[in-house]
């Protein structure tokens, strides 16, 4: 880990959370390496890792927790490492049109975004990737990952469970900003479901992709999990209030409920509308609004 040095910390003898600047703010992330007897993993090599050349030590191979461009970016560094990523986001690292049907990006949006993966996220297609399923182990020699599913993000977003007390949550990063889930491959139900489900994951430490990185004891994970879980909640009821009058998904998507109206970002309208468009079936399914014409909602 030398050329790493003090932004490499070492949870275990076998565990090294590479830290990207500001804590694994986006663009960069927070990779983990694992080093077993007989093989090294690296588990979502950021552009951080792309940008100093590697991980400091050899990989055998890369695990991909899910197809965001953020988590691949290092794919192509690594050209003699597997690639291993969950089934249900194969397609995703296999070639770049996957990862646009992961996000659902049509058009103008989707040739733009597509070359800002290329140019800023160094994306190589790995056609070359295996798939994986929940429960799968990885058995490194000494050390075993165990891949948990946890979809909603994405369709095959998963944590990682690593002998010694380490839990990776990936894109679970309990910051303000809350869950996204703004993608066609992305289920506000199955994000919900996971979040129950993580909740109970007992470790020493728990690391997130991004911001918050390293969180130390079940305490502290328990306290920000169920600040992160809230505010798919407040969302809703956002949302709710909106509707007081009629309204259309696009008036929802104008008024964004998930960035801020000074953010500016390529996909900024799909995500918002993709996200509408959850919360609409939720609200339609309990009864807390109607279609009163046609596109256009309220509250019941």
């Amino acid at each position: 880990m030398t050329s790493w040095n003090e932004d490499a910390r070492k949870l275990t003898d076998r565990v090294t959370v590479l830290v990207g600047p500001d804590n694994g703010a986006y663009p960069s992330g927070n990779s983990v390496v694992v080093q077993g007897a007989g093989e090294t993993i690296i588990i979502d090599p950021s552009v951080t890792v792309v940008e100093r050349g590697g991980a400091g030590v050899p990989i055998d191979a890369v695990v991909n927790s899910h197809a965001h461009e953020d988590h691949l970016a290092g794919n192509g560094l690594f050209s003699d490492a597997r690639i291993h990523i969950h089934h249900d986001d194969l397609l995703g690292a296999v070639s770049l049109d996957g990862l646009m049907d992961v996000y659902g990006l049509e058009g103008q949006t989707r040739a733009d975004f597509g070359q800002q993966v290329l140019d800023e996220f160094h994306y190589t297609p790995r056609p070359d990737a295996h798939g994986f399923s929940d429960g799968h182990v990885f058995d490194l020699g000494g050390v075993n990952v165990e891949a948990v599913h946890l979809p909603g993000h994405t369709r095959g977003h998963s944590g990682f469970r690593i002998d010694g007390g380490v839990f990776f949550l990936s894109d679970i990063d309990l910051t303000g900003f809350g869950p996204y889930y703004g993608d066609v491959w992305s289920s506000l139900e199955d994000f919900d479901e996971s979040l129950r489900l993580i909740r109970d994951e007992e470790a020493d430490w728990y690391v997130t992709f991004h911001h918050k990185g390293i969180i130390e004891g079940r305490d502290e994970f328990v306290e920000r999990i169920d600040a992160f879980h809230a505010i798919i909640d407040r969302r809703h009821s956002a949302m709710l209030d909106f509707l007081v009058e009629p309204r259309t998904i696009d008036d929802m998507m104008a008024h964004r409920f998930v960035y801020r109206p000074h953010v500016e970002h390529v996909f900024a309208d799909s995500v918002e509308h993709r996200t509408a468009s959850l919360h609409i079936a939720r609200m339609h399914e309990r009864g807390e609004a109607v279609e009163v014409e046609p596109g256009r909602w309220q509250v019941a």
